[in-house]
This record gives C-alpha cells, sequence and structure tokens, in this order.
C-alpha cells in the first residue's frame, strides 16, 4: 500500500500518523494508497518551519522571488503529462481535463512572475511643505490554503502562487480524496530554488482545517468549498483575527434566448454540464430556454448530443469525462437525481446504473437530463456536482434574468443570444459575480480575478490578479518630513497639508 506523506520544511514528513484516509482509485473503486492525517503537533511544526523561513524570503528582492516562478513554471510545464496522469489516478478526471486543471494553475503563476510589477505601491511627492507620502506593499507573513478535490492543481496554484510571491510562506492542506499533486508541487517548488518552509502540504480533516483556522501564526487563509463548509472557515477564521476569502458552492444558470446560435449552445452546454462528471464549481447545471419553442428544440439537440457522449475510464482518450470521485460522492448524487423525480420534475435521461465493462466497480455515473424543473424543488436549489443538467423553462427575459438572480448562489452565469443589447443588459443587471456571454465557463483570465456573490463567496476580496495580490499582503503607508532646524508649530492639534 502506498502512503502519502506530508510535505515540511522542504522534505516529506511521513511521521507515525494515528489516523488514516484511503485514496481510491476512481477507475476500480479500489483503494490505490492511505494518507496520514497531521496532527495538532505536526501542523503547528509546518507553521513555525514556515515562521523561520518568512523573513529571509520576504526579504529576498521580488525580482528573485519571481524567477523562483520562472523556475517553477518551466518545471511543472515540463512534467505536465505526469501529473496530468497522476490527477487522474487519484481524481478520476480524464488526461485532457487534467492538463487543463494544471494548465489554469499555471497561468496563475505565470502572472506571479510579474509581481515586482504588481508589488510597486504609490508615490505622492509635496503632499505637503516638504512633505511626502508613499505607500508599500507587505507580506502578511505564514499564510495557508484549504483547497477541494475537484481542482487539485489549479485551485492550490491560485492561492500559494501569489501568496508565495509577494513574500509569505504558505501551508496547503489539500483535499484528502486527491492529495499526491499538490505534494508534487511543493517538491517542485523546492527544485525551482524557494528556500525549505517557504511551501509545505499537511494532509487532514476538519481537526487539520480546525489547527490552521486557530492557529494564532497564521495571518490568511483561503478556502474553496462547499458553502456551508465556507462559512463555518470564514466565521471561525476571522474570529482568531485572520483574514480570509472563502469560496462556496455553486448553481450556474445559462440563459438561452430564441436568437442563440442552439447547435453552438448544446455544444457548449453539454461540455459545461458534463464535463469533469459535473465536478467543477463553475459547471453549468441549469439551463434557461426562453419560449416553449426555444425550450423544444433546446430539449432535442440536447438529447442527440448526448446520445454521443462516452463516459470512460480516464486514461481513454475517446472519453469525454470519466468518474466521479468517490463512491460515497457517487450516491450522494443518484440520491439527487432520485429526489428530482420525487420532487416531479421529468427525468429525460437517467444515467444510474451506468456500468463499464471491467470496472464493474469504478465510480462511474452516465449523463442525466432533467425537464420541467421548478424553482421551488429542492434539487434546484441546491448544487448536486455531478453530471445532472436540469432544463428550468422560462417564458420571458425578465423571468429567465430573476433565476440566476434571486438563487442563493452568486458564482458564474451564461446568456447565449446574438443580441449585443440583450447581452448587455443581462451582464449589467444579473446578480451574479462572473458572466459569460455565450461562454459557458466564465472562469477569468489569471490576470483579472475569480470570485462569485452571496453564498458562493465569503469575505472581499477575490481569487488571483491584482485582488490576490491585495488579499496576501498589506499597504503601510509612510508620511515623511525631513525638517531642517526646529519648528516653532505646535504639535498640539491634527496636522494638515496646508
Amino acid at each position: 500500500m502506498r502512503n502519502i506523506s506530508h510535505f515540511v520544511n522542504g522534505a516529506a514528513l511521513a511521521g507515525a500518523a494515528s489516523r488514516f484516509g484511503d485514496v481510491f482509485d476512481p477507475n476500480t473503486g479500489e483503494v490505490q494508497a492511505r494518507v496520514g492525517f497531521a496532527s495538532d503537533a505536526e501542523i503547528d511544526a509546518a507553521v513555525r518551519a514556515a515562521a523561520a523561513a518568512q523573513p529571509a524570503w520576504a526579504a529576498t528582492n521580488p525580482q528573485r522571488r519571481a524567477r523562483v516562478m520562472f523556475d517553477f513554471k518551466r518545471l511543472v510545464e515540463a512534467r505536465m503529462n505526469e501529473l496530468a496522469e497522476l490527477l487522474s489516478s487519484e481524481h478520476g478526471k480524464v488526461i485532457a481535463d487534467s492538463r487543463g486543471d494544471v494548465q489554469r494553475g499555471l497561468e496563475v503563476i505565470e502572472f506571479a512572475c510579474g509581481i515586482p510589477h504588481a508589488l510597486k505601491g504609490e508615490y505622492t511627492e509635496g503632499a505637503g511643505p516638504g512633505i511626502d507620502v508613499y505607500s508599500m506593499r507587505q507580506p502578511l507573513g505564514v499564510c495557508a490554503g484549504i483547497t477541494p478535490f475537484n481542482f487539485p492543481a489549479m485551485i492550490p496554484m491560485w492561492m500559494f502562487g501569489v501568496a508565495i510571491a509577494v513574500g509569505n510562506t504558505f501551508i496547503l492542506k489539500p483535499s484528502e480524496k486527491d492529495p499526491s499533486v499538490p505534494v508534487r508541487l511543493a517538491e517542485l517548488m523546492m527544485e525551482a530554488g524557494a528556500p525549505a518552509g517557504v511551501l509545505s502540504v499537511v494532509h487532514g480533516d476538519k481537526s487539520a482545517v480546525d489547527a490552521i483556522l486557530t492557529h494564532p501564526l497564521i495571518r490568511a487563509v483561503s478556502f474553496v468549498g462547499s458553502s456551508d463548509i465556507a462559512q463555518y472557515v470564514y466565521s471561525t477564521g476571522t474570529a482568531h483575527g485572520k483574514r480570509v476569502q472563502a469560496m462556496g458552492g455553486a448553481k450556474n444558470h445559462g440563459v438561452v434566448l430564441p436568437d442563440a446560435d442552439l447547435d453552438q449552445t448544446v455544444k457548449d452546454l453539454i461540455g459545461a454540464a458534463y464535463g469533469s462528471a459535473g465536478e467543477r464549481c463553475m459547471a453549468l447545471p441549469v439551463v434557461v430556454p426562453v419560449g416553449e419553442k426555444t425550450a423544444g428544440a433546446l430539449r432535442e439537440k440536447l438529447l442527440t448530443e448526448i446520445e454521443t457522449l462516452r463516459v470512460g475510464v480516464s486514461s481513454d482518450p475517446a472519453a469525454q469525462y470519466g468518474p466521479v470521485v468517490s463512491a460515497a460522492h457517487k450516491k450522494k448524487v443518484e440520491d439527487y437525481i432520485q429526489l428530482g423525480v420525487d420532487e416531479g420534475a421529468e427525468l429525460v435521461v437517467d444515467g444510474r446504473g451506468f456500468s463499464l465493462q471491467g470496472h464493474e466497480n469504478g465510480f462511474f455515473i452516465g449523463p442525466n437530463l432533467f425537464d420541467h424543473v421548478k424553482p421551488a424543488m429542492k434539487t434546484y436549489q441546491e448544487e448536486i456536482f455531478g453530471p445532472v443538467l436540469q432544463i428550468v423553462r422560462a417564458e420571458t427575459f425578465e423571468e429567465a434574468l430573476a433565476l440566476p438572480s434571486g438563487h442563493q448562489y452568486g458564482n458564474g452565469v451564461a446568456i447565449f443570444t446574438r443580441s449585443g443589447r440583450a447581452a448587455r443588459e443581462f451582464a449589467a443587471r444579473v446578480n451574479v459575480g462572473m458572466v459569460g456571454i455565450n461562454v459557458p465557463i466564465p472562469v477569468p483570465v489569471a490576470y483579472h480575478t475569480f470570485g462569485g456573490w452571496k453564498r458562493s463567496a465569503f469575505g472581499d476580496t477575490n481569487q488571483h490578479g491584482m485582488e490576490g495580490v491585495k488579499f496576501w499582503t498589506k499597504v503601510k503607508t509612510v508620511t515623511a518630513r525631513w525638517p531642517e532646524g526646529m519648528q516653532d508649530d505646535s504639535a498640539f492639534v491634527i496636522p494638515t497639508m496646508n
């Protein structure tokens, strides 16, 4: 049995764990490794190693820190196939999707390569008589990230790339379901020239999360996961004096207007709804056709495309998606499908009971399609996180606009139309954080920022881009005067710049 170790202070730390988690091969359903869960003492040791390394790393000039990012990017690119195969073996997504997982993380590393420019402060000469005012951005100290199973490469790099580049050291607590890629990334960061202690990886469950949220030396925490846990992380972390950004769940909608190019729209919907078995916070699990004619035509085209979908093992180059991550998650998704039937939605395509010859114990779910889903249904209100697409019909543009705007989640939304006026109005009015116009998965590029609204995000600062730089740094503002001789002015009144 392969054992997955922590990576602390530049080296593997096996320890003598009293608790372990099983790491499955989702394609076969078999346990392929086990990961030891860190004790509070082990997490404390990782944090203290990070605290010891941080002053020297922060004192390293930004250009040299950027060179480490350049070398890290080069090393990850050289090992892209190795990382993608390792990722797929534990998560279950197909190899091409795993490469995309790594690549989207690397795009944030590319942004971090330009950190000397992003860290430049502001300067005002002559703000008052002989007075200059300037500001600088300084690192916070030891920071941490708690990341989900669905993007074990991208989301860690979103967090630690910017955090480390600005001069912090970082503790990563990845999902215990697929922990190997985060450890490999930390090893490559050391190979790229980062000092020991700059990036450490510790494994665990809620106990490890609580140890991070309450540790007095950790200054900031970034989290991605379900909304209930995000709210817990935010409230607990801030109660312990930490800066926290906590990204939660999603129920992203795709609004289809009557003038949309339906052939292109359907291809976009299929990829966005079923890609990675729907295990994406930016998946598109709800489509809202406007008008009965649009709904009827869309449904028929969706059925035709679904019939061509190939579900296979993650190493199958012809497969469009693979298994879900675990047996427990498979059951959760299938329970939601049954709930949708019980609620009265029409299950047009039932993917339950899907079996792949030779991999009968794998965690596979076929594609599912519901029609006539109503906003009051629990399956509409909650995130399913599986290969399930729901059709919610709307009569008018206003009704379609109100659905994502009124939903508890506000992560992403898309509109499909040929009308620039309608798209512009929709983008301006919809109460959602990220909008795609004929783009089904509107994840912004790395030099913009990622973040939802409502119960999709807790905290005021988005991921990566300049928002990431702001989150992982604190601003210090200096007001400087160099007087000549004794000044007669009283120091007992508030200073002004007259």
